[in-house]
């Protein structure tokens, strides 16, 4: 099959950390999908507690082992990179109406960008439709266990950057 005409989808983030959350979303994505691009983005209006390099690391162990997954970082529009790898389907993921708001409106600046490329949204499961790397950086700080929402090597990670 050609690399045009396979199916491909990328699906950007920060991923600061990557969650069980996240790693739900890949697996769906990976029935949908020949190739799932997974892309870590450097955002300047956040300031992330792992490093660029870290997080990509991170996703990196995270998917280790599944078939038709890659990760990657970049910088800039992510209709320029779906484009510079041929991707047609951006997945985002959605767990609460709030999040609705930004990604629609995120989906549809999309399409103005680079009207060849759709935006899927998928929900994660119901056990990690509530996840968030915010409120797990936030309990670890706290002392609390995060072990029910991040694989060990991050929870491992999360420990050793807390003050």
């Amino acid at each position: 099959m050609s690399r045009s005409k396979q199916r491909r989808a990328l699906y950007p983030g920060s991923f600061d950390p990557v969650t069980y959350g996240h790693i739900d979303l890949i697996d769906r994505a990976r029935q949908l999908f020949d190739e799932v691009h997974v892309a870590v983005a450097i955002n300047n209006e956040k300031k992330p507690l792992f490093s660029f390099e870290e997080r990509i690391k991170l996703l990196k162990q995270a998917i280790a082992g599944k078939k038709g997954v890659t990760v990657q970082g970049f910088d800039g529009l992510m209709v320029d990179f779906a484009k510079a790898k041929e991707i047609g389907t951006i997945i985002r993921g959605l767990r609460a109406t709030s999040d609705f708001d930004y990604e629609f409106q995120m989906a549809l600046t999309n399409r103005l960008l680079a009207e060849e490329i759709d935006t899927m949204f998928l929900m994660p499961s119901e056990k990690h439709f509530y996840l968030s790397s915010r409120l797990i950086k936030e309990i670890s700080r706290l002392g609390g266990d995060v072990s029910k929402f991040v694989p060990p090597f991050v929870k491992k990670a999360l420990k050793e950057h807390q003050f």
